[in-house]
């Protein structure tokens, strides 16, 4: 994967200095593995093994069944003991052995998206979703040599403090940051509201590297940006995430731009990882009066879920453009499909992540991270499972590198044309 098509995937995933993670508890699907700490969706709470059960004449007796688990567990706990009382370096972490004794557990059944998360890592994940947290406020790479600054948020600490993007964090307080993993760099990064956290930065074009100091605050992250087109009547509205107040900020949103009587909308969802299917749902609402917005499929025709617009939405009538590309994801696919199948809008961009399942976030006991396992997969209203083929919109348009550097969008240039050759119909 090239650092372009990361960045796509990344950047409003989650990939954040508050951040840098997955997200979701109930999730329409978190896109993004443990390793590359990007965000998912929810879902609502279905307990997994709820429809499972054994036949009663296989059903083992308890006695038998623990009889039978100390034998299966006979090879971990000599393994165990071998570690403790030969491995070279002593003591070991106890800790660390245990959480990656569940990561390799989850890894065995072969599912991108059923894994395990650290305290760290559960952490993160939640904080796209509940919209704060404590840090200096920019969105970043962490899978590069050093973590790199992809943009400070508007009015940030990061932003005040003059990050710019490009900027590469090689110290953090005066500690070495080579060859540190860039989750382990935003981790030191994070702190309490008030206090300072010294990094040295590596700019292109500087000579030397130099300290910037920036004040930590309780930063907000912001679920939509939305502004009219310079030189036309349309309204852009763009989605960052599908957290616990999208749908209050949504509304909000849309009802400042449809004040302004634009001709058509313009609907972002590019980069955007996913969240609640809760909030997917409300979100297609907004824009679609009646129908089938998703179906849950459990596994059984007969144990399928159907999700339907929800009354009252404020854009169901007006003109719709949607942007999508490679770092749209489950609930972003999830509206986008629902628009498309049911021909409520027209799609422009680049084919999506292509998230078709449903995870539900399992918190473990004493606060030792969470396990995210894989419960359905949804379907889109014309029964389409875009696992691994995702979304193709009716307008491919690249946004290349060299694009974004000359800070040009050929793709929303492209929904522009699209909206207007709809208008004149």
């Amino acid at each position: 994967m090239n650092r372009k098509t990361r960045i796509l995937l990344g950047i409003f995933a989650g990939l954040i200095v508050i951040a840098g993670s997955f997200s979701t508890g109930l999730i329409v699907g978190n896109v993004f593995t443990p390793e590359s700490i990007l965000p998912g969706t929810l879902i609502e709470g279905r307990s997994p093994e709820s429809s499972i059960s054994l036949p009663s004449q296989t059903t083992p007796s308890m006695e038998e069944e623990s009889t039978s688990r100390e034998e299966l567990f006979e090879p971990f706990w000599q393994t165990w003991e071998i570690i403790h009382e030969q491995y070279v370096d002593q003591p070991v972490d106890e800790a660390s052995l245990m959480r990656g004794a569940i990561s390799g557990m989850l890894d065995s059944l072969d599912d991108p998206h059923t894994s395990y998360m650290d305290p760290f890592q559960y952490e993160q994940a939640n904080i796209p979703m509940s919209g704060e947290y404590e840090g200096i406020g920019a969105w970043v790479d962490p899978t590069g040599k050093y973590l790199e600054i992809i943009s400070p948020m508007p009015n940030s600490p990061a932003k005040e403090a003059g990050l710019e993007p490009g900027d590469k964090v090689i110290e953090v307080n005066g500690e070495d940051m080579t060859g540190i993993d860039g989750n382990l760099v935003i981790k030191e990064i994070l702190g309490p509201a008030g206090t300072d956290v010294v990094l040295t930065i590596e700019r292109e074009g500087e000579p030397e590297p130099f300290d910037v100091t920036v004040t930590r605050e309780k930063i907000t992250i912001p679920s939509v940006e939305y502004r009219m087109l310079e030189g036309e009547n349309i309204a852009y509205l763009q989605l960052i995430t599908f957290g616990q107040d999208t749908r209050g900020d949504l509304r909000d949103a849309l009802q400042d731009l449809l004040s302004q009587d634009p001709d058509g909308l313009i609907f972002d969802l590019r980069n955007n990882g996913g969240g609640y299917l809760q909030t997917a749902v409300s979100v297609a609402s907004e824009f679609i009066d009646e129908g089938v917005i998703l179906y849950e499929d459990f596994g059984d025709e007969e144990d399928m879920k159907t999700y339907r617009a929800q009354r009252g939405g404020l854009a169901t009538d007006i003109p719709l453009v949607v942007l999508v590309n490679e770092g749209s994801a489950s609930a972003s696919e999830i509206v986008a499909g629902a628009i498309q199948d049911l021909d409520r809008g027209v799609l422009v961009g680049m084919t999506t992540f292509g998230k078709g399942s449903v995870q539900n976030w399992i918190e473990l006991d004493n606060e030792q991270g969470a396990v995210r396992v894989t419960i359905a997969r949804w379907l889109t209203p014309d029964k389409r499972q875009i696992r691994e083929k995702g979304l193709t919109p009716k307008f491919e348009v690249e946004l290349t590198e060299e694009d974004i550097q000359n800070e040009e969008d050929p793709q929303l240039d492209k929904a522009i044309e699209v909206m207007n050759d709809l208008l004149e119909e």
